[in-house]
């Protein structure tokens, strides 16, 4: 589904100011040429070999590494990219959705350019680098914290969203419908033996398969929109919109509510996939930072299509009877409707084979802590994954109330990741022989970076007053 001998051919899918921003990207002045010839598979030097985090040549091709990167980036929150949009309009989450995706692609680039002065590929060893022991601590805990969060929302999907589709399919009322059971056997049939492969380039068939799944959801979305009338009536709902009686079926291209505040966060989650960037990056094959920067602007602009679209019918099907998960929207057509009953297999599948690819940059995080100058050992590769699953399954198990602290965590992980990491690292990292403090790329990074905390302030302080009113916000998860 991509073109990936021209990884320009999704140009004319984006509006021009993402266009000119990814193609900006790609030629940044400064240390390409030095990034490009201290790479991180050197030649040999009279000098110091830098330390690399990795024990084997790249091997994974461009087109897996796009799969893998697409499907790190692609997760849970875009179940919620419609209703993010009946609370903003048409036009202004396009301009967000825009916005985030340059911040997105711009972030990446500051990473890469840090990774490559050093010659570093773990995001752990750039906080080393730029602020020793406590920059490397930091970097791994929010990694850690951000993506047990993510694997938990794929996970309560999974608890969730499982048990019908069975039932549907089988009509029956048995002990395996039980969503904590089923949590358990897919973890252990599916998701631990795709956790403790070697190297995550191997997931790319999977990925692969995981975004075949998600383009059949997008297409589903698509066809529903022009085969469900509105109002819909089911059941006991006569219109699914009523405004004094008449029912609502008009787009909005413009709306402020008391929701809104919550797109933005929506839409960051949706794209965080930096933790993920710099394994992928290390099993690249032929790795260099301009070659990495085109696996993330295809991957990311494929996904900017795909939200775009799902969110675009998702709404134009609901309005604003839109729920934060989009699914249990389409419920409401009837629970035996076999192309939603296909579409809810489609995302399970696809969440499930996500799952592993987020595991693995925790694991590297750990590692990074706990075992920093240790060769690889399959005994701990193995360990290390059935903790994190074992972990993460009592969460999903045992803590009813965790949307509450998804919201916390993302309020923090998300724009730490995004924003303030990659921006405070770059100004460290560069030389200020080669840029000075106050040169124009590191005033952007220093004003990227307080962009990040302002992002934070805002997003704790709106789920703050939301705990504090008693409602239930609906911030949706990566």
């Amino acid at each position: 589904m991509f073109t990936l001998k021209k990884p320009r051919a999704f140009k004319h899918l984006l509006p021009v100011p993402l266009k000119l921003s990814i193609s900006i990207s790609l030629e940044f002045d400064g240390l390409d040429a030095l990034a490009e010839h201290e790479e991180f598979l050197p030649h040999k030097t009279g000098g110091k070999k830098e330390s690399h985090f990795t024990d084997f040549v790249g091997k994974t091709s461009f087109g897996m590494s796009i799969f893998n990167l697409s499907n790190a980036i692609m997760g849970s929150g875009i179940l919620g990219l419609a209703f993010a949009m009946s609370n903003t309009g048409i036009i202004l989450f396009v301009i967000l959705l825009v916005f985030i995706a340059i911040l997105s692609a711009y972030s990446i680039h500051l990473m890469l350019k840090s990774a490559g002065v050093v010659g570093i590929r773990a995001y752990e060893q750039l906080g080393n680098r730029a602020f020793g022991p406590p920059g490397k601590m930091l970097a791994a805990c929010v990694i850690t914290i951000h993506n047990i969060g993510a694997m938990s929302s794929y996970l309560f999907i999974i608890k969730s969203e499982l048990p019908l589709v069975i039932q549907a399919f089988l009509r029956t009322q048995e002990w395996y419908l039980n969503g904590n059971y089923l949590i358990i056997i897919v973890s252990a049939f599916i998701i631990l033996p795709l956790a403790i492969m070697k190297q995550l380039g191997y997931l790319g068939y999977t990925s692969g398969f995981s975004l075949s799944c998600m383009v059949f959801f997008l297409i589903s979305v698509i066809y529903k929109k022009f085969n469900t009338p509105c109002p819909l009536a089911h059941h006991n709902m006569s219109t699914f919109a009523v405004d004094n009686g008449t029912a609502v079926c008009k787009a909005k291209f413009f709306t402020v509510n008391s929701q809104t505040a919550y797109t933005i966060p929506i839409l960051a989650f949706a794209f965080v996939c930096h933790p993920e960037v710099l394994p992928i990056y290390t099993e690249l094959r032929d790795a260099s930072k301009k070659r990495m920067q085109r696996v993330a602007n295809i991957s990311i602009m494929a996904m900017f299509f795909m939200y775009l679209v799902t969110a675009i019918f998702g709404y134009l099907t609901f309005y604003d009877s839109v729920e934060s998960e989009l699914l249990h929207t389409y419920s409401r057509i009837g629970p035996h409707d076999v192309l939603i009953l296909c579409v809810r297999l489609a995302v399970l599948m696809a969440v499930t084979l996500t799952v592993p690819v987020v595991l693995f940059p925790i694991r590297r995080a750990l590692m990074q802590i706990l075992f920093p100058d240790k060769p690889f050992h399959w005994a701990r590769h193995i360990t290390i994954a059935l903790c994190l699953i074992f972990v993460v399954n009592l969460l999903v198990i045992f803590v009813p109330s965790i949307r509450d602290i998804f919201g916390l965590i993302g309020a923090t992980s998300a724009p730490s990741l995004i924003f303030i990491l990659p921006g405070i690292f770059y100004i460290r990292i560069i030389p200020e022989d080669q840029e000075p403090f106050l040169s124009r790329p590191k005033i952007q990074a220093a004003c990227f970076a307080a962009l990040g905390f302002a992002f934070m302030v805002m997003s704790l302080s709106f789920i703050i007053i939301d705990w504090a009113s008693g409602r239930s916000g609906s911030v949706g998860g990566h």
